[in-house]
């Protein structure tokens, strides 16, 4: 099997989530090196994966076919643009770019240069998540919930951009429709820019989407609840199971010291086969070099959630900060 030589820019987390994945989780990758302008983290990563260490990433592309991105995001335009132009396909760690001009520049380089961009939104490819598109039919309502500590290391990002573009991503790929208005609030707490953020979406086939996002709290939750006229859909995706309730039957009793409700439901438990989102993604990626039939994504399915998430952002900007 011939296999893809890849790299790696960014030693932060996700850098090394992505060297680990490709390093040893895939056969059909070649992990040649990676590059950071941190001379001792990068030397130290690439001693313990036996990979060439590049402080200047230019100098890796010259060696490789693909390369995921994880810098900083105000990094991302100019290191996705010069791969591009070097002839590398790209996985570019979310969020994608600061702006949506940004965006559609790169997608127009990747395009005319037939190279595959993708972006790094990675709970498409959690199980869960999949088997919720096969479930989901006409939602009404969609509350999500993607709360945690606070990270110095993400500070540079609104919470919006940081954690909620993925449950934007997950709801639009879940309501076929588009969105009709919205409304949102937001704070700092730690940081300059919001730390806490919620979001209402009306769809304009009536289904209505919350959406809130804090990294100011000490106990981390990641929840999706899905309310359909037949059913209320359950899914937390720290064990990633779907617990699906069922309206069975309801009443109530009354005696002369009180009313008393009763409501039966059947609950069903789906058990997802549980593999590796970033290992999912990275594969995808790369059977999209190979296989140029499987490149059907669309330029807008990777770029409205950031469209969104950048309109939610401006929209803000008037609220007062504490």
């Amino acid at each position: 099997m011939k296999k893809i030589k890849t790299g790696v820019i960014g030693t932060g987390h996700m850098g090394h989530y992505h060297v680990n994945v490709y390093a040893e989780q895939l056969i059909n990758a070649e992990l040649i090196g990676i590059a950071d302008v941190d001379k001792e983290k990068v030397e130290a990563l690439a001693e313990r994966y036996g990979i060439r260490a590049y402080i200047d990433y230019k100098e890796l592309l010259n060696e490789v076919e693909a390369v995921s991105i994880a810098v900083p995001t105000a990094l991302h335009y100019k290191a996705a643009k010069d791969c591009l132009e070097a002839g590398v396909h790209v996985l570019v760690e979310k969020p994608f770019t600061t702006t949506l001009g940004e965006a559609e520049e790169l997608f127009d380089i990747a395009k005319r240069k037939n190279l595959v961009i993708r972006v790094g939104h990675v709970e498409r490819f959690n199980g869960a998540v999949q088997e919720l598109k096969k479930i989901i039919k006409d939602p009404l309502l969609i509350e999500s919930r993607r709360i945690g500590p606070f990270i110095s290391r993400v500070k540079d990002d609104s919470v919006i951009m940081d954690l909620m573009i993925h449950d934007i991503d997950i709801i639009l790929n879940l309501v076929d429709s588009d969105i009709l208005n919205y409304s949102a609030l937001g704070r700092s707490v730690y940081s300059e820019k919001e730390d806490i953020a919620t979001v209402q979406m009306l769809f304009e086939n009536g289904c209505i989407a919350t959406i809130t996002a804090s990294r100011a709290s000490e106990h981390k939750l990641r929840t999706l609840a899905i309310t359909q006229r037949d059913a209320y859909i359950f899914l937390d995706y720290t064990d990633q199971d779907i617990h699906i309730h069922r309206r069975a039957d309801s009443g109530y009793f009354v005696s002369r010291e009180e009313i008393r409700y009763k409501q039966e439901s059947f609950i069903e438990r789906l058990f997802v086969y549980k593999d590796n989102p970033l290992k999912l993604q990275i594969k995808h990626f790369l059977d999209c070099i190979e296989n140029e039939d499987k490149r059907n994504l669309k330029e807008k399915d990777e770029t409205r959630s950031l469209d969104i998430a950048l309109k939610i952002i401006n929209s803000l900007k008037g609220n007062k900060k504490v």
